[in-house]
């Protein structure tokens, strides 16, 4: 039978109201107050309320505090104190209330937040209501009112939830589009990106950053750019105050973890936990408390690391090695993945649990050889990084510039490191050019390097595809290079012979000259079977000899 989902915890945030919750007494009790009456509602479960005074309202906001207790001993009320001067000073209040409501940590996938409007002057209902539709604030409007619009009696009266339609205020609606904009430029560090696909991923990517911490699943190939857009989006959420003051951005490559290393980087480890640990460490999930923790390659995990990590996200706590007590950190994750996890779930190398975790939000980043309207923008934000970094200006003669990007954007450009070839490219070209002028000779030398490093990475490449054809992924991943080589070697040539015996002779051709192999094919038969590997696995013939 299936379950019903449970309601989120509903958290409300107002202003005390000076006048209308004014009482003394056991008088009080017999008029309407809308912060104590709002939370006596049947239909309305209020778990925290968020009350905002005035310091010289704070004996006030005491009382009702208690009062709330009184008729609702489920809601939590959270005082705070925020400053007003002037209380019908619109510049003054609607900055008073950005600033509580950008320190405060929002998480609307797990809390339901309602805005009390009725109470405060009718300038901090409108600067409510700006800070809710701009989505500052991921909240709806909750107003209330007195029973049959008298203020005495002891019925709590109406209320009514207002979800307010953006695309219904012009103005509002064109301040969100900035707000918007400057979020894009801000995640593709304000290069001017022309690729349509890619600028509608990262209008997606800015909506999920600011408004959901679930976990975020970026894929594509290396060097595409995933590291740093993980790292552009908690820049975005720190500016926007969604991360703790403290929230640092930690970042790991599971790909270069192993064995304790690997529990021990992740979740920390206590003082002699094993040889070595000669004092507490405490762990990059730790250290990401309050902020952001990106996990590049997740897919290089071990299924015992995952098992930790999936309870890490969803409770919130997890065990150090070594220790009896656990630890707590309320982070968001980002993870990287070159690598198909559905894939590995199927080889039970991924839990299928930890990937339905995470990927709640997948963005796949293409690589640059897919974005060639891409390449003249991003060649004048590496030029000026080169130029921050080294304090050199450096540019292009016109003529090596246009030979550059002819290159660049042409199919002979396969960039197999996508941006961290590229990035490396401009940096040779910049260090090198004479009196800080790249000409078209430096170009030439430039582009003749890639196309042989990347004839180089076609090979391996297609040694990868042979061995794990027949092999498997893993199997090619436990081999050394040494046999990889040698393997691909081998596999090569018997695929294109007709024979085993055909395909010893041209192996051990030396040796057979040199009289010192007796046997070919028996000794190509034992070099396979090492390898767990037959004949007739690479020829589905039978042909044996």
């Amino acid at each position: 039978m299936a379950r019903t989902r449970e309601p989120k915890p509903v958290v409300v945030l107002g202003l005390v109201g000076s006048t209308l919750d004014a009482g003394v007494g056991p008088k009080r009790w017999g008029r309407w107050r809308p912060t104590v009456d709002l939370c006596r509602h049947e239909d309305l479960l209020v778990s925290r309320f968020e009350l905002l005074h005035q310091p010289h309202w704070t004996d006030l906001a005491r009382t009702l505090a208690e009062d709330i207790v009184q008729v609702s001993p489920e809601t939590e009320v959270r005082p705070s104190v925020i400053e007003m001067k002037d209380p019908w000073d619109f510049e003054e209040v609607y900055a008073a209330l950005l600033d509580f409501v950008r320190a405060q940590r929002f998480r609307p996938e797990a809390e339901d937040y309602l805005v009390h409007i009725t109470t405060g002057t009718h300038v901090a209902q409108i600067c409510w209501f700006l800070l809710t539709e701009s989505r500052e604030l991921p909240a709806r409007l909750l107003q209330t009112s007195p029973p049959g619009g008298r203020t005495k009696g002891g019925d709590p009266g109406l209320h009514r939830i207002i979800d307010l339609d953006l695309s219904k205020y012009d103005q509002i609606a064109s301040r969100f589009r900035q707000d918007q904009r400057e979020g894009l430029s801000f995640l593709k560090a304000g290069i001017d990106t022309k690729n349509r696909a890619f600028n509608e991923l990262i209008a997606r990517v800015e909506q999920v950053a600011i408004r959901s911490r679930s976990p975020v699943l970026l894929t594509g190939p290396t060097g595409a750019g995933k590291t740093r857009l993980a790292r552009r989006i908690y820049e975005l959420k720190r500016q926007r105050k969604q991360v703790s003051s403290t929230g640092r951005f930690m970042e790991i490559n599971c790909a270069t973890l192993r064995g304790d290393q690997a529990m021990s980087m992740l979740f920390g480890h206590a003082k002699g936990a094993f040889t070595g640990a000669v004092k507490d460490r405490p762990g990059v999930l730790a250290s990401a408390n309050g902020g952001v923790l990106f996990l590049d390659e997740i897919g290089e995990l071990g299924l015992d690391e995952q098992a930790m990590l999936l309870r890490a996200i969803e409770d919130k706590r997890f065990l150090p090695v070594g220790s009896d007590h656990e630890v707590e950190s309320d982070f968001q994750l980002i993870a990287g993945t070159n690598r198909d996890l559905g894939r590995r779930v199927r080889e039970g190398r991924f839990r299928e649990d930890l990937l339905a975790r995470i990927d709640l939000w997948t963005f796949e980043l293409p690589g640059l050889r897919e974005r060639p309207e891409d390449i003249p923008p991003n060649l004048e934000y590496e030029l000026q990084r080169y130029a921050a970094r080294e304090n050199a200006r450096v540019t292009f003669s016109r003529e090596a510039q246009t030979a550059f990007l002819r290159f660049a954007t042409s199919p002979a450009a396969t960039w197999a490191g996508n941006f961290r070839d590229f990035s490396a490219a401009v940096e040779r070209m910049a260090t090198l050019a004479p009196g800080g002028r790249i000409t078209a000779k430096g170009v030439a030398e430039e582009t003749e390097r890639l196309r042989r490093a990347w004839g180089r990475g076609e090979d391996v490449d297609l040694d990868r595809g042979l061995i794990v054809s027949v092999l498997g992924e893993q199997a090619y991943e436990d081999l050394d290079l040494f046999d990889r080589v040698q393997l691909a070697a081998v596999l090569r040539v018997c695929k294109g012979s007709r024979s085993l015996s055909e395909a010893g002779r041209t192996l051990f051709a030396a040796s057979r000259r040199a009289r010192t192999s007796v046997n070919d094919a028996d000794r190509l038969r034992k070099y396979l079977a090492k390898h767990g590997l037959h004949w007739q696995d690479l020829h589905g013939d039978g042909a044996a000899s």
